[in-house]
């Protein structure tokens, strides 16, 4: 396991990923969920959030029950992903009850709170969960960045709203980039058509992409010092043993990553 990254293994199964860098901040409670320690049965084995893949949707309420209880969240809050570059805002008023339904209502590929007790969820089978904190304004911020969130700069526009909403000052946030794909399995064979010029310079060997240093980069490029961005350096598509890979496995679940202010 990467040396940013320490492993939350209980006696049930439920395992869980943390960044170092953020365990640090008593005002924050965050993890990566595995795919472990849940009710869903093959393909979805076991801690499948999504209602969208066909699984059991009893399965998955326990699955998101167990989630929130493991971190003691008083609310999850998930939004309707679709790979753009919404940003949504999570005040005092925004409740889950459009989260008891298949779909929540708000259609949106990161969310930011100052609101303790909102816990924010992104849920992914290969694109990037990136987690943001400012420990200063005390804001945080969950993002969902595939590749075409990343083409879309979904990161840069993350970090514009904290910026501009709550005054948040760049050089004091905190990043970490969970489990994703990783340019050992990023193969994009389409890529003239599909990913701009200037992210060439990103394509390795073979049609491969390293889209966790082009996170990074744009983390970087958005104000965070480069010492407060730190990556898991684990591939979704090599580990699905812990994680959901949609690229290695086709029909599967989505693991949670979560982050909330106590």
């Amino acid at each position: 396991m990467h040396s940013g990254i320490q492993i939350d293994l209980r006696p049930d199964g439920l395992t869980k990923l943390r960044f170092n860098s953020l365990e640090n901040f008593d005002s924050i409670s965050h993890a990566i969920f595995t795919r472990k320690g849940g009710l869903s049965r093959e393909p979805y084995r076991s801690l499948n959030t999504s209602y969208s893949v066909g699984d059991n949707p009893e399965w998955v309420d326990g699955n998101r029950r167990i989630i929130q209880e493991s971190l003691d969240a008083s609310e999850l809050i998930f939004c309707q992903q679709d790979h753009g570059s919404e940003v949504q805002i999570v005040t005092a008023a925004t409740d889950d009850r459009a989260n008891k339904v298949k779909e929540p209502s708000t259609v949106a590929d990161a969310l930011v709170t100052n609101v303790p007790g909102k816990f924010l969820v992104i849920q992914v089978a290969d694109c990037q969960p990136v987690v943001v904190y400012d420990p200063v304004r005390n804001v945080v911020a969950n993002i969902h960045s595939g590749w075409r969130g990343s083409i879309r700069n979904i990161i840069g526009r993350t970090i514009q709203v904290m910026r501009e909403t709550y005054g948040s000052a760049t050089k004091d946030l905190l990043a970490g980039i969970g489990p994703s794909l990783g340019p050992c399995c990023a193969e994009f064979i389409n890529y003239r058509s599909e990913i701009p010029r200037a992210y060439w310079r990103y394509k390795t060997t073979n049609n491969h992409f390293d889209f966790w240093s082009l996170s990074r980069d744009q983390l970087i490029e958005a104000g965070l010092r480069r010492e407060y961005t730190f990556l898991s350096n684990l591939c979704t598509r090599c580990r699905t043993d812990l994680f959901y890979s949609y690229r290695g496995e086709g029909t599967t679940g989505r693991f949670a990553a979560v982050i909330g202010l106590r």
